[in-house]
């Protein structure tokens, strides 16, 4: 993979995260009944970004919980998934809102498989789509309530989001693969 351009700077996805939350906030008409789930794994770190966020805005603490697709992915064998699962959602979702939260949006055959593993735990009221960056060539019919950037790419490139927990920094790099 060689790189071809960092998208976003930390200072701009933080921006565009905390544009999401007020987003989020107006929709939901405050923080009632609201829950986050990520996706692992950058999803899941910035769920609780958002989470941090809302705590400053409204001063509330929201539910978030990490929800791990392996186990429901489509593109795998049966052998591959029998024992791998990290979700960890401590909070009962039956007739929340959540709010689904991933880095970025592709086919949209993660987040299939997401709504895949919370529909066994539960029938939420709703489930709201929230991505960092959505970056087109959708393969099934999704599509997110609350979208960071939108960067059209090719299918010879990959869009990176690299978070500090896992990666040392915050920021949106685009790589060509061929």
């Amino acid at each position: 993979m060689k790189l071809k351009s960092t998208l976003m700077d930390r200072e701009a996805v933080l921006r565009s995260l905390r544009r999401i939350t007020h987003e989020i906030i107006e929709k939901n008409k405050g923080t009632d009944n609201l829950c986050l789930v990520g996706i692992l794994s950058r999803g899941a770190d910035i769920a609780k970004i958002i989470a941090e966020n809302i705590k400053n805005i409204e001063g509330v603490d929201v539910n978030v919980g990490v929800l791990d697709i392996y186990p429901h992915r489509d593109d795998l064998e049966k052998e591959d998934i029998l024992y791998h699962n990290k979700t960890n959602i401590p909070f009962d979702i039956e007739k929340k809102t959540v709010i689904l939260v991933d880095d970025v949006l592709f086919t949209g055959r993660s987040i299939r498989a997401s709504m895949d593993a919370l529909m066994k735990l539960g029938r939420p009221s709703k489930i709201l789509l929230a991505v960092l960056i959505d970056r087109g060539h959708r393969e099934l019919p999704i599509c997110a309530n609350f979208t960071g950037k939108n960067f059209p790419t090719s299918r010879t490139e990959l869009i990176k989001v690299l978070v500090d927990r896992i990666d040392g920094e915050t920021c949106v790099k685009l790589y060509e693969t061929v």
